[in-house]
């Protein structure tokens, strides 16, 4: 019995090792939980949005803008393709803790701009750890290459376009905007930009992760943004890491960088990142419309707020954003 007991003891402590192993050694563990986590809420999401998106929106989807898997793009036009000229394309991107997500995540948000007059695009990029930074900002960059050659082909004005994003997506959409406005740090990313700054008339910054420097790598999600940090960029110390330093976008932004729209809920642990953010953007001259909430909103709005629209603040953020993309008309 002793004997029995001491090999199931000694299992135990292996399979603890090799689970242990596995989730700090290797990043798809962490990814793969998150990416189950991320699904199951992004689907409650879209189904409450569902109801608010209105009928008639004219959809193209899976089209490839590369030779990758999620080398794809949908794009959404208003009933019957009408655009009002001047208004700017929005090329969306999704978040997801650079692991999780999916463009169609956001399918029904760009709906409803799209019912609002706008065209909208999703694009999709490869997630970590499959590919590391800073290759979601290339794809993106790249999307945006084909919308320019084919984007009247498509019924898109490729002459006015938006970068948007949320949570990560923020991140990549306000990096690829550092990186188009920026020619040293388009250097530091290997980025050939797709467009030239005049192109990209503003950005819209929903809940963004925009310093992973800034991170609080204790307390309640220090283990996740760990798990976060080793997918996206190999390592979970930020301090090992002069990519972790290059991505912390408020560093590297210029007095080129677009008009930008900036929100994030009260309740979000990342509130911190969107203030320092708008700062930076002012801090050189750069309009930053920004939709902040007081500390004592009840109840807390929580990450990714914005798509709760049946919450008088996610309201209040689509009409917001409604008004900067048409303020950016000219």
């Amino acid at each position: 019995m002793r004997r029995r007991a001491k090999r199931i003891l000694l299992l135990c402590l292996a399979l603890a090792f090799v689970g242990y192993a596995a989730f700090v050694l290797s990043p798809w563990p962490s990814a793969l939980l998150t990416r189950l986590a991320f699904g199951y809420g992004a689907a409650k999401t879209t189904a409450a949005l569902a109801g608010h998106a209105p009928f008639g929106i004219r959809e193209q989807r899976d089209i490839r803008y590369g030779s990758a898997e999620d080398e794809k793009l949908d794009i959404y036009l208003p009933p019957g393709g009408r655009i009002e000229p001047g208004r700017p394309t929005i090329i969306w991107i999704h978040g997801g803790a650079f692991v999780a997500g999916d463009r169609q995540d956001v399918a029904p948000y760009l709906r409803i701009l799209a019912g609002r007059g706008f065209a909208t695009v999703a694009i999709g990029y490869t997630r970590a750890p499959a590919a590391r930074y800073p290759a979601p900002v290339l794809q993106a960059n790249a999307a945006l290459g084909f919308l320019q050659r084919e984007g009247q082909r498509l019924g898109l004005d490729p002459a006015r376009v938006v970068l948007a994003g949320d949570s990560a997506g923020a991140h990549i959409a306000a990096q690829l905007a550092a990186g188009l406005t920026g020619t040293d740090y388009a250097g530091r990313l290997g980025l050939t930009p797709a467009i030239t700054p005049e192109v990209l008339r503003g950005t819209v910054l929903f809940c963004g992760a925009f310093d992973p420097t800034a991170f609080e790598l204790t307390g309640p999600f220090g283990g996740f943004i760990r798990s976060v940090l080793l997918a996206y960029f190999g390592t979970s110390n930020p301090l090992d890491s002069e990519q972790i330093t290059e991505a912390a976008v408020p560093r590297y932004v210029t007095e080129a960088f677009p008009p930008s729209f900036i929100s994030v809920g009260n309740g979000d642990p990342l509130a911190p990142q969107s203030v320092v953010m708008a700062q930076a953007l002012r801090d050189r001259g750069v309009r930053a419309d920004t939709l902040f909430f007081p500390p004592e909103t009840e109840p807390k709005l929580p990450h990714e707020y914005q798509f709760d629209l049946d919450r008088p603040e996610g309201r209040l953020a689509l009409d917001r954003l409604t008004a900067f993309l048409n303020g950016l008309k000219n």
